[in-house]
């Protein structure tokens, strides 16, 4: 299955467009997979770091109250950090903090998801055989301004989110979420 969702991606001429239309084929069926353990192996195990970036864009833009409708960049993560809740859906009889530990996993392989094809980014909307042509020219991408984040706006937010889940929690961090929340930031 991830070969295949590999391929349909980079069969079109765009593959941030087919990454698109496959993500939002497929992302009602994510929100139904009734086990973590079920989703993180699909997500984690996809082969496509655009699709899965899509997809965890999906999730997230799901989970917030009030959507953004700006590009993915690192301030739109920041921006999940800060508006993110945990997804209704995956609430099942685990332990309050299993679910906010869920949502960190989630944002770290966000995060990952678009670092690796950040620097490929422009590229990536280029069909695969101009691809070849932008990487042999040695062309360089263009950095986005919302990728221009500041450690403090990176401080702040996480200082928001530790609040906000200690609230959530009504109880000290538990180590694994302290281990994801450093590794995040």
């Amino acid at each position: 299955l991830q070969r295949m969702l590999s391929i349909a991606v980079e069969v079109d001429r765009s593959p941030t467009c087919s990454s698109r239309k496959i993500a939002d084929d497929i992302f009602l069926f994510i929100l139904n997979i009734p086990l973590r353990s079920q989703r993180e192996a699909l997500l984690t195990t996809m082969e496509s770091q655009l699709l899965r970036c899509r997809l965890l864009e999906l999730l997230f833009d799901h989970s917030c109250d009030v959507p953004t409708t700006s590009s993915m960049s690192l301030d739109k993560i920041l921006y999940f950090l800060s508006h993110s809740s945990v997804l209704p859906q995956f609430q099942d009889e685990t332990a309050t903090w299993q679910r906010w530990d869920e949502m960190l996993q989630y944002l770290s392989l966000l995060l990952m998801s678009y670092q690796s094809h950040f620097p490929l980014a422009e590229h990536l909307r280029s069909s695969l055989s101009d691809r070849m042509d932008l990487i042999v020219q040695k062309a360089k991408p263009r950095l986005q301004d919302s990728d221009d984040i500041s450690h403090l706006d990176v401080q702040l937010k996480m200082s928001n989110f530790i609040s906000r889940m200690q609230e959530a929690l009504g109880q000290p961090l538990p180590p694994q979420i302290q281990e994801k929340l450093y590794m995040l930031q």
